[in-house]
C-alpha cells in the first residue's frame, strides 16, 4: 500500500509551562484552523422509539434491585474498590459486593446528566446527554482489512490513517479511541503513539487507554500538556470505555482504568459485554435486568471516588448463533435490549451509549449492509447519546476495514438529516410552489424547486444514482470499489490541523522517557 501517513517529527525539548501563556493563549494554540468540514453533535428533533411501558420497566428496575442485593457483582482483586464498598454501607463478602436497595441510585444523584466533551480545538466540542447525538468510530480489531483489499494485523500506520479519516469525515464527532490494534509497536507502549495519534492528526475529541491503570494514568499526563492541569481536572477532555466482564463481574485492569479516570475528573463509559446466551440470559428481559444491574454498580462507583464525575450508561448488546457460539448483528432481539437499556437510562438520568454500524459479515457486502443498517437506525431511534464502532466495524468487531468506514460515514451523514425530524417553517409548507405548479403539472422548474433543490435532499457521495448505462460506462464499480478510491482521495489530500509546537514538543519527549522507562513487552 502506498505510503500515506507522515512519519512522527523526531523534535525533542520540554514546554516550559506558564511562561506568558495564560489560558486564552493555550486555547488559541491547541486551535485547529483549516480543519475539515465538520459538522456538530446531532441534536435529535424526532421522538425516542420506546418498547417498554411504566410496567415494563419497573419490572426490570425491581429485578435489578434483587441481583445486587442477593446475587452481587464481584469487583476482583481490588481491595480499594471493596473498602470504599464497605464505607460506603454495602455488605462485602469476599469480592462480592451486595447493595442495599437504592444505594447505587443515591450514590448516582451527583452525576451530571449531561456534559462537554472537550476538543483541542473549541469549534469540535460535543456535548453528551439529552437530545445530543455523537458518533466515534470502530474501536478494539487487531486486524484491518486494508486498501489492497488484504486482511491482515494492524499497525501504527494504519491507526493514524484512521484517524485521518475520522478527522475529515464531516458526519464524525470524535476521532474515538483504539481505531485498530496496533501489533507492530510493543503492548506496553503502543497507547502512547495512539494518544498522540489522536492528538496530532486530529483536532477533534478522542478517548484514552484502559488497558491498565499506568496507561490511563499517561493519557491523563498526554492529556494535561495539551490542555493544562486546571482545565484537565475541571472539564471533560476523554471518554473512556470500562467494560464489566459480564456476567456481574468488575476485574481488576478495568475497575484500575476506572479509578484513574473518575479520579481526573474523566468521563467512564460503563459498558456491559453482552452477547445474550453466552454473557446473560437468552431473553431480552433478563439481559435488560444484568444490564442495569451492572451499569448502577460499576457507574455509581465511580461516584465514590469523585462525587459529580461523569459516567455514561453503556451497553453493548449482540445475540449469538446457538449453532456455532458465533456472535450475530442486525437481529431483533439485540435492537430490543439497546431500546429498553435506552429508557431505562433515561430514567436513572445519565447518559446513553449503544449501537454502532456493527455486522458479522467478512467484507463489506450486502450482509454487512443490511446488519449495520438495522443496528445504525436502532442507535440513532433509540435516543442513543454517544454511539461507538459508528463506522468501519467489520466481522463481528476483529477487523477495522477502509471500505466499510467510508460506506458508514456515508451513512451517518444520512442519521444527521434524518434526526433534524420535519421543518414546519414556512418554506418548508411549499404553499406558494404547490400554487404556481397547480393541478397536472410538475415541480421542477418551480421558483420553490429551484431555490432549495441543493439543500432539500441527502446527497451520498457514494450512492450510485446514474443510468445503468452511465454506470456501465464509468466501469461497473461497486460501492465498495467507490469506497476504496474515496479512502485514497482522502488520504492524498489530509491536511494535519496545527499543532502548537511547544505541546507537540513536550508530548514527544514525555513519549520517549516512557519509552526509554521499560522494555519492549509485546504480550
Amino acid at each position: 500500500m502506498t505510503e500515506l501517513t507522515e512519519q512522527t517529527e523526531e523534535t525533542g525539548g520540554r514546554r516550559s509551562r506558564g511562561e506568558g501563556r495564560g489560558a486564552a493563549a493555550r486555547r488559541a494554540s491547541r486551535t485547529g484552523g483549516g480543519a475539515a468540514p465538520s459538522l456538530p453533535n446531532i441534536t435529535r428533533r424526532i421522538r425516542e422509539y420506546e418498547v417498554l411501558d411504566e410496567e415494563g420497566l419497573a419490572l426490570i428496575e425491581a429485578n435489578a434491585d434483587i441481583i445486587l442485593e442477593e446475587i452481587g457483582i464481584e469487583f476482583r482483586d481490588d481491595a480499594e474498590a471493596l473498602e470504599l464498598w464497605k464505607q460506603a454501607g454495602a455488605d462485602v463478602r469476599g469480592q462480592r459486593v451486595h447493595f442495599p436497595k437504592g444505594l447505587c441510585r443515591e450514590l448516582l444523584k451527583t452525576a451530571p446528566k449531561e456534559f462537554t466533551w472537550h476538543a483541542r480545538n473549541p469549534e469540535r466540542n460535543v456535548h453528551i446527554g439529552g437530545k445530543a447525538t455523537v458518533f466515534a468510530p470502530v474501536y478494539g480489531p487487531p486486524f484491518v482489512r486494508d486498501l489492497e483489499g488484504v486482511r491482515r494485523y494492524a499497525t501504527i500506520e494504519d491507526f493514524r490513517n484512521f484517524v485521518k479519516l475520522a478527522y475529515m469525515a464531516p458526519s464524525m464527532h470524535s476521532s474515538g479511541g483504539t481505531v485498530c490494534e496496533p501489533v507492530d509497536v510493543p503492548v506496553n507502549k503502543r497507547h502512547l503513539d495512539m494518544v498522540y495519534s489522536h492528538i496530532k492528526y486530529s483536532d477533534k475529541p478522542f478517548m484514552g487507554s484502559v488497558t491498565a491503570p499506568e496507561r490511563a494514568e499517561d493519557t491523563i499526563a498526554m492529556a494535561k500538556l495539551v490542555f493544562g492541569d486546571d482545565f484537565v481536572e475541571n472539564n471533560c477532555v476523554t471518554l473512556n470505555l470500562i467494560n464489566a466482564n459480564s456476567p456481574m463481574v468488575f476485574d481488576e485492569t478495568m475497575l484500575g482504568a476506572l479509578k484513574v479516570y473518575a479520579r481526573h475528573n474523566q468521563a467512564c463509559v460503563v459498558s456491559p459485554f453482552i452477547l445474550s446466551g453466552a454473557m446473560s440470559p437468552v431473553t431480552v428481559t433478563g439481559t435488560l435486568t444484568q444490564i442495569l444491574a451492572e451499569v448502577l454498580a460499576g457507574a455509581s462507583f465511580t461516584q465514590l471516588i469523585r462525587k459529580g464525575a461523569p459516567v455514561l450508561f453503556g451497553t453493548f448488546a449482540a445475540s449469538i448463533s446457538m449453532q456455532s457460539g458465533a456472535p450475530t448483528f442486525g437481529t431483533p432481539e439485540p435492537s430490543l435490549v439497546s431500546y429498553g437499556a435506552a429508557q431505562l437510562a433515561r430514567r436513572l438520568g445519565l447518559p446513553f451509549r449503544t449501537g454502532g454500524s456493527l455486522c458479522g459479515s467478512k467484507v463489506p457486502d450486502a450482509q454487512a449492509a443490511h446488519e449495520s443498517a438495522n443496528t445504525l437506525n436502532m442507535t440513532l431511534l433509540a435516543g442513543t447519546n454517544f454511539v461507538l464502532h459508528a463506522a468501519g466495524w467489520l466481522e463481528g468487531g476483529l477487523v477495522s476495514s477502509y471500505e466499510k468506514f467510508m460506506i458508514d460515514q456515508d451513512q451517518l451523514g444520512m442519521m444527521q438529516k434524518m434526526a433534524e425530524g420535519i421543518d414546519l417553517s414556512e418554506s418548508a409548507q411549499a404553499l406558494d410552489a404547490i400554487r404556481e405548479v397547480g393541478p397536472g403539472s410538475h415541480y421542477l422548474g418551480c421558483a420553490h424547486t429551484q431555490a432549495n433543490f441543493q439543500t432539500a435532499f441527502y446527497r451520498s457521495a457514494l450512492a450510485d444514482n446514474n443510468s445503468f448505462e452511465q454506470w456501465e460506462i464509468e466501469g461497473e464499480k461497486r460501492v465498495e470499489q467507490r469506497a476504496n478510491a474515496l479512502a485514497r482521495s482522502w488520504l492524498e489530500h489530509y491536511e494535519r490541523p496545527p499543532l502548537d509546537a511547544a505541546i507537540d514538543a513536550a508530548l514527544l519527549d514525555f513519549i520517549a522517557r516512557k519509552k526509554d522507562s521499560m522494555p519492549d513487552a509485546f504480550t
